[in-house]
């Protein structure tokens, strides 16, 4: 059963914006904070940010003032809003728990270059 899918990614060029989704099943969305996490080329994954049921968030010191993550628990949804892209936000994008307690989905590709 898939758990996690993401959506919503795609090239742009540097200052653009992109929003991603991802779509998780409501056992999981309802009982855990959410959080999106990147994996450039040659790196190790990273977190992005985090939201709470609660609606508390946190942010990569990276992507503060430029990201935005939301949820809508009606439609066990997160976004990520990205705005401002550099290329070096060119990775695969992710979502989990912040626990990262669920197997990982297939991400979605993020490009940013001119």
């Amino acid at each position: 059963q898939v758990q996690l899918v993401e959506s919503g990614g795609g090239s742009v060029q540097p200052g653009g914006s992109l929003r991603l989704s991802c779509v998780v099943s409501a056992r999981i969305f309802s009982s855990n904070p959410m959080a999106w996490y990147r994996q450039a080329p040659g790196k190790g994954r990273e977190r992005v940010g985090y939201i709470t049921s609660g609606g508390l968030r946190d942010y990569a010191d990276s992507v503060k003032g430029r990201f935005t993550i939301s949820r809508d628990n009606a439609k066990n949804t997160l976004y990520l809003q990205m705005n401002s892209l550099k290329p070096e936000d060119t990775a695969v994008y992710y979502c989990n728990t912040l626990s990262q307690s669920t197997s990982w989905g297939q991400g979605t590709q993020v490009t940013v270059s001119s």
